[in-house]
């Protein structure tokens, strides 16, 4: 029996930088992020979109890079973790999560960092989320709000104590 694979091109905006990549078509963003480019920030923890450590930014929204397949973000703009940061100046959430402590093991940080910073653009914009209490009026970032919005990134090392401080100081 013959096996078939199916390759495109595809050119990849990562952290501001194009790449032009021959890749299988059922490659994954996280797997051409971490094994085609070298970017290992985000994370593959349970490649079922379930755990967050693999969110990602693309054209500014959270994305799960475990189940977005490379070819559909061809032309797009992707952030990752190891974007956010200014040469050596870290990004203020990066800042702020070291500040408060907001991680033990690190393993789901760039997830949770990343997911945080979509996570403000959305209230920016004005999106409510399921804790909302009035869809009418501008949301307002309460701690309730943070854990809702951040509560597709899972962290097994339970530093939830921590991250809602962390993500406030900086969305406030």
């Amino acid at each position: 029996m013959r096996r078939v694979t199916h390759h495109a091109d595809v050119s990849l905006r990562i952290n501001g930088t194009d790449h032009s990549l021959s890749l299988d078509t059922r490659t994954t963003l996280l797997d051409a992020l971490r094994e085609q480019l070298g970017l290992t920030g985000s994370k593959k923890g349970c490649d079922h979109g379930q755990c967050g450590a693999c969110t990602v930014l693309v054209d500014g929204r959270r994305a799960n890079a475990c189940l977005l397949l490379a070819v559909a973000v061809d032309g797009r703009d992707v952030t990752t973790v190891e974007g956010l940061a200014d040469g050596e100046a870290l990004h203020p959430l990066q800042a702020s999560f070291v500040e408060h402590d907001a991680f033990q093991c690190g393993y789901c940080t760039p997830g949770q960092i990343c997911s945080a910073v979509g996570m403000i653009g959305e209230v920016r914009d004005g999106w409510p989320s399921a804790v909302t209490g009035d869809l009418r009026a501008e949301p307002v970032l309460t701690d309730d709000e943070i854990r809702e919005r951040m509560s597709g990134n899972l962290c097994r090392c339970g530093a939830y104590a921590n991250l809602v401080p962390a993500i406030a100081e900086v969305a406030r």
